[in-house]
């Protein structure tokens, strides 16, 4: 049986598992679109492809399968970049999918062409420092083997980004669909897992350290390997340290909690490292310029290392490690503990950390010297109200690295991949495709205005969305760089706001304005912050800075 390329396409993302698609639909892409409209695929129609691509990011962190998005050439492609980029820094798999001028007239001039031939756009040079795969597929008599390089970075522990591009004459094409029975579309299983060789390594040296350190990545949250983290920190009453992208992998509020470690946070963690540890077990870390207080030798020199990581291209990338183990975590920490049983090994008791150093106490004083208590007042209502079920997307991040106790049933996603502006709100309504959840997308005024059009998303759609808006009127860290760094200098900075009530009214979406501690109780008290979209907008200081240096 036979079938257009662009309906194989189709079958073989339903295949994957793909239940929505994010995008906006051109010319050189219709005879996909076409293909969806008989498809029990949602596609969701975006206001810029930039959009689309943050939301199948957003999609594809909070169910952890694969995100997809869809454009047409030409710009349509070139708008994907920045989220595509944010995808292949953070390992994302995310399937984007771009249309392309005909085949008979590559070279030719045709319009929106990205062949790279003729001095047309090179759509292949320009995604291939961001993707982990991509293709203009020109002929259909390899589709099958590209089709299969697709899944596998896409079904990879270590995933990450693919672009396949198919020209307008491609898609129409008829091709057998027996070609999709020979594609992988689900994750091999390995049905018997053989035991980690250095699992007893590891024990010994945990037992030997009189003060061991966990330090807990996202590889942890990749591999699902909360419960057994939490396991071995009782259980030999270890404290764990978390970087940034992985807050929450243990309860933040529990006395084993040493918080976020990182060089714009309170700094408890780092000391609780630098004055008593003398073993850091990295558990899916990869120990970049924030985590690692932009690579201070300090945090782990003189201390006995152990690196865990599925990626070998992380281990010992930026210090040496006594013991450097590629694998997954989840399954590495299950072999620990069966060899600290066998070995009845005793668990420890209470947890034995000194009052003031665990999660429950200390709220970043030493980063906000004063000025944010509101902000610090929004985030303990937002632990005290949605302590279980939360799922925050944070732009500013910050605020919630040193206020945001973040528990292990909330789900906290910082814009860590490359750190771009305009990232939280679409991201954020990429994932409320997956499970509607009480979701906030945290920002400032300068990123809300590169994509709040995207509120109409949310609109078009009824997904509910809360977005937290700090109004200073200003680009906040270029501001504070300036006033530590450059005498005052302030250039391009500081900027005229609109009016947010009218904005949100335009939306026809809720707006809140919390100017007081206790017009902030009275949000969460009063204003559905579940089924609801809300524009809460939140005044700060443009003149008060946070006090961590960049060091830029």
């Amino acid at each position: 049986m036979t079938s257009t390329v662009a309906e194989l396409i189709v079958s073989y993302m339903e295949r994957l598992g793909i239940r929505h698609i994010f995008g906006m639909p051109g010319a050189h892409i219709l005879p996909v679109y076409d293909a969806l409209y008989d498809s029990d695929i949602q596609s969701v129609l975006a206001k810029h492809e930039q959009g689309a691509s943050f939301m199948a990011g957003g999609y594809a962190r909070a169910s952890g399968g694969i995100g997809a998005c869809i454009t047409t050439a030409g710009p349509g492609a070139t708008n994907l970049v920045t989220g595509i980029a944010n995808a292949y820094a953070d390992r994302q798999p995310v399937l984007a999918i771009t249309g392309e001028t005909s085949t008979h007239i590559f070279g030719r001039g045709g319009l929106q062409e990205s062949s790279g031939e003729g001095g047309s756009i090179d759509q292949i040079a320009l995604f291939q420092g961001i993707t982990r795969y991509n293709r203009i597929v020109e002929r259909t008599d390899y589709l099958g083997n590209v089709l299969n390089r697709a899944s596998r970075i896409l079904l990879a522990d270590n995933p990450g980004p693919v672009l396949l591009s198919l020209p307008f004459n491609v898609q129409k094409e008829k091709v057998d669909e027996a070609v999709l029975e020979d594609v992988m579309t689900r994750a091999h299983v390995q049905t018997h897992e053989p035991s980690c060789a250095n699992a007893e390594d590891i024990v010994d040296m945990l037992l030997k350290a009189r003060h061991p350190v966990i330090v807990a990545g996202y590889g942890c949250l990749r591999a699902d390997a909360q419960e057994p983290l939490g396991r071995l920190s009782r259980w030999l009453n270890i404290p764990v340290a978390s970087s940034l992208k992985a807050k929450g992998v243990v309860d933040e509020s529990s006395g084993l909690s040493l918080g976020s470690l990182g060089v714009s946070s309170s700094g408890k963690a780092y000391r609780h490292i630098v004055e008593q540890a003398d073993l850091v077990m990295v558990l899916g870390a990869a120990f970049n310029e924030r985590t690692s207080y932009v690579w201070d030798r300090e945090l782990l020199n003189g201390r006995k290392v152990i690196q865990i990581d599925v990626n070998p291209e992380q281990l010992e990338k930026v210090f040496k490690a006594d013991l450097a183990i590629q694998g997954d975590v989840r399954k590495i920490l299950d072999d620990v503990l069966r060899h600290l049983e066998t070995r009845g090994v005793a668990q420890a008791g209470e947890p034995g950390l000194e009052a003031g150093e665990g999660g429950d106490s200390g709220r970043g004083y030493e980063v906000f010297q004063s000025g944010f208590a509101l902000v610090e007042k929004f985030f303990r209502e937002l632990e005290q109200h949605f302590a279980d079920d939360a799922v925050v997307f944070d732009d500013n991040i910050i605020f919630a690295q040193n206020f945001y106790r973040v528990s292990s049933r909330a789900r906290y996603y910082p814009n860590s991949g490359i750190s771009s502006l305009g990232h939280a709100i679409p991201a954020a309504i990429g994932a409320q495709f997956h499970e509607p959840a009480p979701c906030f997308a945290v920002l400032g005024d300068g990123g809300f205005q590169m994509c709040c059009m995207e509120i109409m998303t949310a609109v078009n759609y009824h997904r509910p969305l809360n977005i937290l808006l700090f109004n200073n009127a200003t680009m906040g860290l270029i501001r504070k760089n300036q006033h530590q760094q450059y005498e005052q200098r302030f250039i391009d900075c500081d900027f005229i706001n609109p009016d947010y009530a009218k904005l949100a009214d335009s939306f026809g979406i809720n707006h809140v304005f919390v100017d007081t501690e206790a017009a902030v109780e009275q949000l969460f008290r009063e204003t559905d912050l579940v089924r609801g979209i809300n524009l809460i907008e939140m005044p700060i200081d443009r003149n008060s800075f946070p006090n961590y240096s960049s060091r830029r």
